[in-house]
């Protein structure tokens, strides 16, 4: 007997596919038309094909936001991951210290990122902040808005402080599916403890931890609002990453061209690069099952 498929379900998501394409694919699609035309205002555009893209592709200034961006995404995830995972075998894994852990744990998540960025350019003033005063009471030199090393620590540490609580949540997620028979079969063959976190725990995690790399990468890629309210891209052009640097093409400068074009380009390097970790980490996730 013929089996008949229904197609009624496809009306359900209609509304789903309609809101992405409005919010999503029609942006998208005025950027890739400013990416390939010129205006000179009056709303007259000029075609000029990819001659924007490879302004682009042979500009000094987006391959140095480029390797700032990469360099920031690897230290983060670099610092995130291994700390994530360190909190989440730590923590209570039941009872009211559990229940406890797990709401402090999410209260930097729960932060605006404007704010955040905000508390962190307070706290780190030589003048009025607790950070900036103590290193500074401690001969300590620095100032963010003036030394690049400085600043750079700063919006390090202000990410991980803001975002390694997801990473541990979602390990700890990972945690708390394990059966205990697990534990109890390795305690029986007197496994030490990194034989445990081996080859037991780490198999499997990860799954959660291929959403936190993807979520942190694509997160620590994008990042925009932390930084230039901390830094604006400062002391020069030290932390001008990609996302900030694109803005200041498109709206200080009103180049809309080159920024859509640049745009385009962020684009695809976040898909090319978010796919290649999706398929790494699909990868050894097949071999370890």
């Amino acid at each position: 007997m013929e089996k008949t498929v229904n197609q009624k379900a496809w009306f359900l998501i209609l509304p789903v596919l309609l809101l992405v394409a409005f919010s999503a694919v029609i942006p998208l699609m005025t950027v890739v038309n400013y990416s390939v035309q010129d205006t000179f205002g009056k709303n007259e555009f000029f075609w000029v094909g990819l001659e924007w893209f490879e302004e682009m592709l042979g500009s000094d200034r987006m391959w140095d936001a480029l390797g700032r961006q990469i360099m920031f995404s690897a230290i983060i995830l670099t610092i995130q991951i291994p700390l994530g995972i360190f909190v989440a075998l730590n923590m209570p894994k039941s009872g009211f210290w559990s229940s406890f852990c797990l709401v402090m744990m999410s209260l930097p998540l729960l932060i605006p990122w404007n704010v955040v960025g905000t508390i962190w350019q307070i706290f780190g003033r030589v003048d009025i902040g607790l950070l900036g005063y103590t290193l500074d009471a401690l001969g300590i030199s620095y100032n963010y808005t003036q030394n690049s090393f400085a600043a750079w620590a700063t919006i390090i540490v202000m990410d991980v402080w803001h975002w390694t609580s997801l990473v541990a949540l979602l390990a700890f997620a990972g945690l708390k599916s394990i059966p205990d028979a697990y534990y109890q079969a390795a305690k029986i063959d007197q496994a030490s403890r990194w034989a445990i976190f081996r080859y037991i725990e780490l198999p499997k995690m990860m799954g959660v931890l291929m959403i936190a790399i993807l979520l942190r990468f694509m997160d620590s890629f994008m990042i925009y609002t932390e930084p230039f309210v901390v830094t604006g891209g400062g002391p020069g052009n030290s932390t001008t990453l990609l996302s900030i640097d694109l803005v200041k093409m498109a709206l200080g400068q009103f180049d809309l061209g080159p920024a859509a074009a640049f745009s385009i380009m962020y684009y695809l390097v976040i898909l090319l690069i978010s796919w290649v970790f999706y398929t790494v980490m699909s990868n050894l996730d097949n071999k370890g099952a």
